[in-house]
């Protein structure tokens, strides 16, 4: 008697089998560890600047948002894939949950915020589209994706400052430190974790970058939307990464930790120039 062929990949295999190698927490955990900072960044900062109870729900729904990304993740990769796997059917009902406490959330800000706070996650959706788009076809590491998802991120701290009835100009100008440091760190780890595998790396990545940034929050600034130390804050920073990426490289933990310091850093020098002003 011939031995059973093993099924083809991306064939559905035996659900009952599977399910004994599938936990809650490989669909439900985020892998990517530097976004548990770069969505919690633009909550703190619109918190700390227009504090409320729907900004605090908005900014909870951020980080709902990002963890609900993962089974969300799955799900869309399987069904591009055309596959229905254990992790399938868990991702999905994780999702499920996680995206019913997000539209609670929603609902909530939506009866309790000032109008006009939907304007910026509007304005943001495109963005995360991209980032879906990306991430169903497996390609989630790649820059354009990253950028996108992370900018996009951004727009809750104009919408918690929104919630709050802030100023327009002010709770607009939270989005852009908040992309503006984007623009910088993203493009700088990719260049330093390239470097830790000895692959090409091309310095001017990560020097481009940081004249973006240092050019965005300047613009922004002499459009009066944002307090000068922010450009300042984004210029040392950047001074220093100009530097790092032509030292030996730290390890990825450790460059991970440096650019959530340096996130707080620029977090703070806005917040207290914008609360003090």
């Amino acid at each position: 008697m011939n031995a059973p062929r093993p099924a083809p990949a991306g064939s559905t295999s035996d659900p009952a089998r599977e399910t004994e190698s599938v936990s809650v927490r490989s669909v439900a955990m985020p892998t990517e560890h530097g976004g548990w900072s770069l969505t919690a960044e633009p909550a703190l900062l619109g918190l700390i600047v227009a504090w409320s109870w729907p900004g605090l729900a908005l900014g909870v729904g951020a980080m709902m948002a990002f963890v609900a990304r993962t089974p969300v993740k799955l799900v869309l990769v399987d069904q591009w894939r055309h596959r229905r796997l254990a992790r399938t059917r868990l991702a999905a009902m994780v999702a499920a949950g996680e995206l019913a406490i997000l539209a609670a959330l929603g609902l909530y800000v939506a009866v309790a915020a000032e109008s006009g706070f939907w304007v910026p996650l509007a304005f943001a959706a495109p963005l995360i589209a991209i980032e879906l788009w990306y991430d169903m076809r497996s390609k989630s590491r790649r820059l354009i994706p990253e950028l996108a998802g992370s900018v996009g991120i951004g727009a809750v701290a104009t919408a918690i400052a929104l919630a709050d009835g802030a100023d327009p100009s002010l709770a607009w100008g939270l989005w852009v430190v908040i992309g503006a440091r984007t623009l910088a760190a993203i493009p700088h780890v990719r260049t330093q974790i390239m470097r830790t595998r000895s692959r090409p790396a091309p310095l001017w990545v990560s020097d481009g970058a940081q004249v973006v940034a240092v050019a965005v929050a300047t613009a922004a600034w002499t459009a009066d939307l944002v307090p000068l130390a922010a450009p300042v804050a984004l210029a040392l920073l950047g001074l220093i990464n100009v530097v790092a990426v032509r030292r030996p490289p730290k390890r990825p933990a450790v460059i991970g930790i440096q650019q959530m310091i340096f996130g707080v850093v620029v977090i703070a020098a806005t917040a207290v120039a914008i609360l003090v002003a």
